[in-house]
């Protein structure tokens, strides 16, 4: 794509036409192809979620989420995004078992203000980071940190290294047997439901970031995990999916399996008995977590897709990615690696969520000045929030800028079409019976129930 997305968009053409292929021309939808279902909406159009995580993991108490702005969604909205992982953290929630913080959530109320105000949708992330504040990190209470006295020894150069110490794998099998940290853990859930369900930006909730669990002597890491999934975490989001329930029965449950399935390992999670769930993992990977460049003969991006698609495919149940990218952005392969990523994102998911938006260094989204960080303009591509029909095909092609939307549209609904700003201009033309309307990066396409719409949009030179 090349250059900073710093530029308004300033081109756009329409071109109408009612030509369609025959129907037995027409390429069978994604669904179809892959096995896996799109997230929809309550109209029943095809959504597709692209955004980043929002996080404020320095402060805490009084100061809990003031790190978060109005300017983050502004920018998020201004830059082509509408979708955002908010982090929130128990230990916030409920400093001391049964007394819940009325400050904490007003604070996320206030920024889930923000989002409805810039249009963004929110997933509400129950966060945890080697458990919690026990081990010093965000997430699980201290006072629902059970360790039985086993040891723990902190890995300051290598803070996921932690997870395997043996206090801190205690801790999650208390989290996922102990009927009261079960009861406890439901009834926080039930708290942000009953406070958030009925907000207008809410999407959905994360029900927990990043769980792992105890492993067995003998057990390699692969067998463990599977094992958690299958026996701890299934049965905990079957809880949690009753106890948000009891409060909200619109809004999508999103469930994460263990981060190991970031080695191409398939998960172990069973069914969860919920109407509206979403397989939700995250794309890291080992070696470029650790500094590495990105080595496309090694087939990690091609090993993680055919792992992770197994599970959705099986229960039929839609995929968003809720966290994926590098830390260091800057080396030689990292321009490369985007684009596979996000081809290989755009084949099976409804939709990811990068990490994380800030201003700085290291993860962060964008640099101090608010311009994006070596390689993550990438991310800033054409896209359908919302398709109100059967989707025929969807792809963006890096190298030649071009992104193509087919669908055949159904009874009711808008589609809507993102364009980023970018160095250059976009075109646009919309073949179809198809009425189309343009304001300032989005763009409105309403068309006749049954009518075959195909929309090209073209990313010109600078001009």
């Amino acid at each position: 794509m090349g250059g900073v997305l710093t530029s308004i968009v300033t081109s756009f053409v329409l071109a109408a036409g009612a030509l369609a292929p025959a129907a037995d021309a027409r390429p069978a939808p994604p669904e179809q192809r892959t096995g896996i279902p799109r997230l929809t909406d309550d109209e029943g159009r095809t959504l597709t979620l692209r955004g980043w995580n929002v996080e404020d993991k320095a402060n805490r108490g009084d100061q809990a989420l003031t790190a978060i702005t109005e300017k983050h969604f502004r920018d998020l909205r201004a830059k082509g995004f509408g979708f955002a992982r908010l982090l929130v953290f128990w230990d916030d929630l409920e400093p001391r078992r049964g007394h819940y913080s009325a400050g904490y959530l007003r604070k996320i109320e206030r920024v889930l203000d923000w989002a409805r105000k810039y249009d963004i949708q929110v997933l509400l992330d129950a966060h945890q980071d080697v458990f919690g504040p026990a081990f010093g990190h965000r997430g699980i209470p201290a006072w629902a940190t059970r360790t039985d006295g086993l040891p723990f020894t902190p890995h300051p150069e290598d803070w996921f290294a932690e997870y395997f110490e043996p206090a801190v794998q205690r801790a999650f099998t208390h989290l996922y047997e102990d009927p009261d940290l079960q009861r406890a853990q439901a009834r926080m859930w039930q708290v942000l439901a009953e406070r958030f369900g009925r907000h207008p930006a809410v999407l959905g909730y994360d029900l927990i970031n990043e769980p792992m669990g105890e492993v067995r002597e003998g057990e390699d890491l692969a067998t463990a995990a599977r094992r958690i999934e299958a026996r701890q975490l299934t049965p905990m989001y079957n809880r949690l999916a009753r106890a948000v329930r009891a409060a909200d029965r619109t809004n999508w449950l999103f469930v994460e399996p263990t981060p190991v399935v970031g080695e191409g390992v398939p998960t172990g999670l069973g069914a969860i008995r919920d109407h509206r769930t979403v397989y939700a993992p995250h794309f890291y990977n080992t070696a470029m977590e650790a500094g590495a460049d990105y080595d496309p003969s090694a087939g990690w991006i091609e090993s993680y897709e055919a792992a992770v698609t197994a599970y959705p495919r099986q229960r039929h149940i839609p995929v968003v990615v809720g966290e994926w990218g590098p830390l260091n952005n800057r080396l030689p392969m990292m321009g490369r690696f985007y684009r596979d990523a996000m081809t290989s994102l755009s084949r099976y998911t409804s939709g990811w969520a990068g990490y994380v938006w800030c201003y700085g260094g290291g993860y962060c989204a964008l640099d101090e000045n608010g311009a994006f960080a070596a390689n993550k303009d990438r991310t800033a591509t054409p896209y359908a929030p919302a398709v109100a029909g059967t989707v025929h095909s969807d792809t963006y092609d890096d190298s030649t800028r071009v992104y193509r939307l087919s669908y055949t549209a159904g009874r009711r609904g808008t589609t809507e079409i993102s364009l980023p700003p970018t160095a250059g201009r976009w075109r646009v033309s919309v073949d179809g019976r198809a009425e189309v309307r343009r304001h300032g990066g989005e763009v409105r396409i309403e068309a006749r129930n049954g009518a075959r719409v195909t929309v090209t949009v073209t990313g010109t030179a600078r001009g």
